[in-house]
């Protein structure tokens, strides 16, 4: 956190999970949950990188976050996963579903099996980890569960059919159960992401060309990091977003 950074009183001591938190934006998450006093809970399957942020957490001053390794794809490793992580840090009050890999692909080339696995790692597992949770959360009497989609599909982007499939049906599916799930006090927004600045994108995807596009798109010409998003998620988890439900959130820039 930086020293301006708002803090969340309601956020302290609350049990909070996040799927694919040991990169990227997950990373980030799961730095900012903990600098809030939060007791943070994430999975993912890449170990090492894991084990550093644990680190990095806990050097901080932090209370250290919690990790299971779980492929989202296996449904049962992941629900197996949650069930062991919320036996560790208590049961959760805030799910933030971000696991995600937006692997470019050629529409001319997908298989059904390919299809399947991209809606498997971009769609899937945030349903199943929502039926995970929400017992825990009704029992409680609420809870805050935030879903994360893209900005891809509204900008029309191409070269990713698979994908902007399944972040456009995040955002029905967040939908869909902030009405099944509001009658017992739980939240359930949508975060769009732009284009974040994450080392993967940077390495793999910021060229030149990249760099005009995006700085022609936004309204506000500078590069989005994964604080920008994580922010943005600390608020929807809150008690300060109290009555804030069934909404996309868009940080991007001011590009769509």
């Amino acid at each position: 956190m930086q020293p301006n950074d708002a803090t969340y009183p309601s956020l302290r001591g609350r049990a909070v999970l996040i799927t694919g938190g040991a990169g990227g934006i997950g990373a980030s998450l799961v730095e900012h949950f903990a600098a809030q006093g939060a007791h943070v809970a994430f999975i993912d399957i890449a170990d090492a990188a894991a084990m550093a942020l644990i680190d990095r957490v806990a050097a901080a001053g932090h209370r250290a976050p919690v990790y299971r390794h779980a492929d989202v794809t296996d449904i049962a490793a992941l629900q197996a996963a949650i069930g062991q992580l919320a036996g560790a840090a208590g049961p959760f009050h805030v799910l933030v579903n971000n696991a995600a890999h937006d692997e470019r692909h050629d529409w001319q080339t997908v298989t059904p099996d390919y299809w399947d696995g991209r809606i498997a790692i971009n769609l899937r597992h945030q349903f199943f980890a929502i039926q995970a949770v929400a017992p825990a959360m009704i029992a409680a009497g609420g809870g805050s569960i935030i879903n994360f989609g893209s900005t891809s599909w509204h900008l029309g982007l191409g070269g990713m059919p698979a994908y902007t499939s399944s972040k456009a049906a995040i955002e029905a599916l967040t939908k869909s159960f902030a009405r099944d799930l509001g009658e017992h006090r739980i939240r359930v927004n949508c975060v769009l992401p732009g284009w974040i600045m994450t080392e993967r994108q940077m390495s793999l995807w910021l060229n030149e060309e990249g760099e005009k596009l995006r700085y022609a798109g936004q309204c506000l010409k500078d590069r989005l990091y994964p604080p920008d998003v994580a922010r943005m998620v600390l608020w929807l988890a809150s008690d300060d977003s109290r009555m804030a439900t069934n909404q996309t959130w868009t940080m991007d820039g001011g590009w769509t």
